[in-house]
């Protein structure tokens, strides 16, 4: 016997950082909405992305402040650190975060909160584990997960990805990280940190690839000067079990390394690949990504993907932006774009990397006529009464018209120094904009308008 469909004026597929504000404005404007989840509301971010790495993230910084004390001329003895005490924090920090999101969502008016995995049976129409779904509009939200690739002996022996690290309790003696770049360092200097010993494997020849050559070599010296061995040219990473662990070879001729933990964090892929898309018609490229235009809608029209799996960003920000997007264009006349933003994010190693905008290396590929300023840590102040002086600010500006282009500020504070040329970025604003403005004195950011007082022309290579 047939089910008969539950009616509905909206389904939203996911609750990440897009589906349940979008359900929000949705029934605040009259419509009934089901919210599908197949398994932890709030999506990568609440449950095994930025709010429990960087709740370990500051775990780790305060051990390695502790242990930095006699620089200060405070004295702390031996520093030990806690495992369980360190993830049982975490675990409280996320675990409220995701009971405040179910909490919302539960007693949201008009809002029905499904558990299960969705897949289209028709344009209109979505079962979940027996249940059948029907909708004029449907939203996409699925996210992503980790890539693991097939390399020789890596089945035999156990590893974990960015989700299961978060369920160690205990030190690794030897965490083997396969990756260089943003999940892969933040675990590699946090391990470390907390007292690991730490290897990080990379199949190129340097660490963050999209990075400019510059970050990327301070990025390593800042690593190494921790104590993290660095691997790179690993074009034939193979494993091989042991009593107590595993080996890794990372090309042909090299030596084993012995590991007890092996972390793989080389990339993420979006979860598209089980949710009858097919039976929609809705189009996805060669990495899975679905296909979506300037709106966040797909190529069925009332239809539309929001957050890492339509591969136009995959971070919270981008996410969240994406609903924004939507919303303002269904709900608001107000016809906001993707292509409106400026890209931007950051590395949460310590200290970290801002980013914003286009590389030096991207604009000197473009042939236009550029500035670039950059400056030392060493030569801020804050920086060197807070001893953090490692890293440096970096920005490029468009020759002719003083807008500008990209900025890199790699350094204590880097990830909110950033906004103040993202929003002068955004505004489209001259760089005079920042250059003329007084800043306070003693900070980070008063450094960028002297920076942007002394660029020079970019070599063209």
């Amino acid at each position: 016997m047939a089910t008969t469909p539950q009616k509905f004026d909206v389904v939203i597929v996911g609750a990440g950082q897009a589906g349940p504000p979008l359900a929000g404005r949705l029934t605040a404007a009259g419509h009934t909405v089901a919210v599908i989840e197949r398994k932890l509301v709030g999506g990568t971010c609440v449950n095994s992305g930025c709010i429990p790495t960087k709740t370990l993230v500051a775990s780790a910084h305060a051990a390695q402040t502790a242990r930095r004390g006699a620089e200060y001329g405070i004295g702390t003895g031996d520093v030990s650190v806690d495992m369980t005490k360190v993830k049982a924090r975490k675990d409280k920090i996320m675990t409220d975060d995701r009971a405040g999101v179910e909490s919302w969502l539960e007693g949201m008016d008009n809002c029905t909160l499904i558990r299960g995995h969705a897949r289209f049976t028709d344009p209109h129409t979505i079962a979940v584990d027996g249940q059948v779904l029907q909708a004029g509009k449907i939203f996409l939200n699925v996210g992503g997960r980790a890539v693991v690739p097939d390399m020789p002996g890596l089945s035999d022996i156990d590893y974990m990805t960015n989700v299961g690290i978060l369920d160690l309790d205990t030190l690794p003696e030897h965490l083997v990280i396969i990756g260089g770049s943003y999940i892969a360092l933040e675990f590699a200097q946090m391990y470390r940190r907390f007292g690991a010993k730490v290897t990080v494997i990379e199949k190129g020849p340097r660490l963050t690839s999209r990075e400019d050559e510059d970050v990327s070599a301070a990025i390593k010296e800042i690593l190494e000067k921790e104590g993290i061995a660095i691997e790179f040219d690993a074009t034939a990473i193979s494993f091989r079990k042991r009593d107590n662990g595993f080996e890794v070879t990372p090309r042909e001729g090299a030596d084993p390394i012995a590991g007890s933990h092996l972390l793989i964090a080389i990339g993420r892929r979006p979860n598209t690949d089980d949710l009858g898309l097919e039976n929609a018609g809705v189009e996805t490229d060669s990495r899975g990504n679905i296909v979506v235009d300037d709106q966040c809608r797909t190529n069925v029209e009332h239809i539309w993907a929001m957050g890492d799996c339509n591969g136009k960003g995959a971070f919270t920000h981008t996410s969240y932006n994406d609903f924004e997007i939507v919303a303002a264009n269904l709900l608001d006349n107000d016809p906001r774009r993707i292509s409106d933003r400026v890209p931007t994010y950051a590395l949460y190693i310590d200290p970290p990397l801002g980013r914003a905008g286009l590389t030096v290396d991207q604009v000197r590929a473009s042939g236009r006529k550029a500035l670039v300023g950059k400056r030392p840590m060493t030569r801020v102040g804050r920086a060197v009464e807070k001893g953090e002086t490692q890293g440096f600010m970096k920005v490029v500006v468009d020759a002719e018209t003083n807008e500008i282009l990209g900025a890199a500020i790699l350094g204590v504070g880097g990830d909110e120094v950033i906004h103040s040329i993202l929003d002068i970025m955004s505004a489209k604003d001259p760089y005079t904009s920042i250059s003329r403005t007084m800043h306070i004195h003693p900070t980070v950011s008063e450094l960028v308008p002297t920076m942007l007082q002394e660029m020079q022309p970019l070599d063209p290579g």
